[in-house]
């Protein structure tokens, strides 16, 4: 059995009945198997292991109360590292679905130094998610150690998390005893999203749900709470430079973050930080593009990250330091930086930025406070995160339009305060702002004479 490493996920995930498969398939180069879904055992429909409503859950994605979203798995795959041709896709369902690609984004570059891992990614207009693990074996052939990734796509990223615990299962599974697929393909039949065919289908392509709304109050039974959520170790691990990560997602500018592995924790930071960029005020957002989150991203995805004006991604591989014309904000580790001189302002922290870090953490306290007093439920931390930013963007936004429709069109210091904002730290924050969102004030703020 291969043990958990420090790639594991961050939360528990109900433990569910062992499945045992009974040999690796012949492999051949070109990325896939023979045979990519054939040679499946005839599939048995049972339901995958699901969390338990009891148990500490972390979804990357937020759903309304009343919405209720169907499962939809596009597809299935196995992905293996084999010593003479690379990464390759070794079987999938459906048969016929484009994974090229998905071969290195399931399995990151420098996995092989750690024992498990699980990566969120992007695929065209899917999203997935693959758990990886890495076993030794006395085989010359395999070079002493198993490689293998277990993932699913679907157009949504919001219902990935309940199929962590089946992926992992189902690749240490695969790495022990490979080449049969009967639990993945009765998985997939069960699961299987139906994408419409019809004229115009290839130029219609399936809804892709980035940022969650958080409107109402979210499933109480997927509440998260201190420390199992991602969002408290978001803020415990950038500290007060959050509020500079919150500065360039609201002017949605490219992110990336660069870790090494493991890196499903740096997709969770990835996820945290398009959270820092909600605003729920209508008219606002029209003329500025989404906070993508893309996950994982290598270097197959260069090409695709050329044509983006705006996206938050992490990787693996140090390459992309040197390719800044792929992005706006590099993040190592906790190191935040830009090459835009005109950005630079935005990397200080200011008095107003400081106040703002002291009133969220102050707020955590209160509602750590009253979750060890209180046994109703109550908001969780994540919820208490969201709408800490949601409100602060909100605020920003509805100053910035009563100031736009007034007669004079005049912006103050005094606004600047009352929206929370240092008026001289913030000045350059407030201009590029204004010019992002197309909103026509003026701004009679003085630039300081002296930096």
């Amino acid at each position: 059995m291969v043990e958990q490493g420090d790639a594991a996920p961050l939360l528990r995930w109900a433990e569910g009945p062992a499945v045992s498969l009974p040999q690796a398939p012949e492999l051949q180069a070109g990325g896939r198997a023979r045979g990519c879904g054939g040679g499946a055992e005839p599939p048995r429909r049972r339901e995958p292991e699901e969390p338990a409503p009891s148990e500490v859950l972390l979804q990357p994605g937020r759903l309304e109360l009343g919405d209720v979203e169907e499962d939809q798995v596009v597809a299935v795959f196995v992905v293996t590292f084999d010593p003479r041709s690379g990464n390759m896709v070794e079987w999938c369902l459906p048969q016929d679905i484009d994974l090229e690609g998905v071969e290195f984004k399931s399995m990151a570059s420098g996995s092989h130094k750690i024992q498990s891992d699980f990566i969120y990614f992007r695929k065209g207009p899917f999203f997935g998610l693959a758990c990886f693990a890495n076993m030794p074996v006395e085989s010359e052939l395999e070079r002493g150690a198993r490689m293998k990734s277990v993932g699913i796509l679907s157009p949504s990223y919001t219902l990935l998390y309940r199929y962590m615990h089946f992926l992992e299962n189902q690749v240490r599974h695969q790495l022990e005893t490979p080449g049969h697929y009967s639990h993945l393909a009765a998985f997939y039949e069960d699961k299987k999203g139906v994408l419409h065919a019809g004229p115009g289908r290839g130029s219609t392509l399936p809804p892709v749900y980035w940022l969650p709304s958080i409107h109402r109050y979210m499933y109480p039974e997927m509440k998260i709470t201190h420390p199992a959520g991602c969002m408290s170790q978001f803020i415990k691990f950038f500290g007060e430079q959050i509020l500079i990560l919150w500065k360039f997602a609201l002017l949605r500018k490219r992110i990336l973050i660069f870790s090494p592995p493991p890196v499903g924790v740096v997709c969770y930071r990835v996820y945290c930080c398009c959270c820092l960029a909600n605003v729920s005020l209508p008219g606002i957002g029209g003329t500025i593009p989404e906070s993508k989150p893309f996950f994982y991203v290598n270097v197959a995805d260069i090409e695709s990250l050329e044509v983006e004006v705006s996206y938050v991604a992490c990787t693996t591989e140090k390459i992309f330091e040197e390719k800044r014309e792929l992005y706006d904000v590099y993040v190592d580790n906790q190191n935040v930086k830009t090459h835009h001189g005109h950005l630079q302002p935005l990397l200080k922290i200011n008095s107003a930025d400081r106040e703002k870090y002291r009133r969220l953490n102050e707020q955590r306290q209160m509602l750590l406070y009253s979750q060890e007093v209180e046994e109703d439920y109550n908001p969780c931390e994540e919820d208490l995160f969201v709408l800490f930013f949601l409100e602060q963007n909100n605020r920003i936004f509805q100053t910035l339009l009563e100031v736009s429709a007034s007669q004079d069109k005049t912006l103050t210091a005094e606004h600047a305060r009352g929206m929370g904002l240092d008026p001289q730290g913030d000045r350059s924050f407030l201009m590029d702002l204004l010019e992002a969102y197309g909103i026509d004030v003026m701004l009679v703020i003085d630039n300081p004479c002296c930096p």
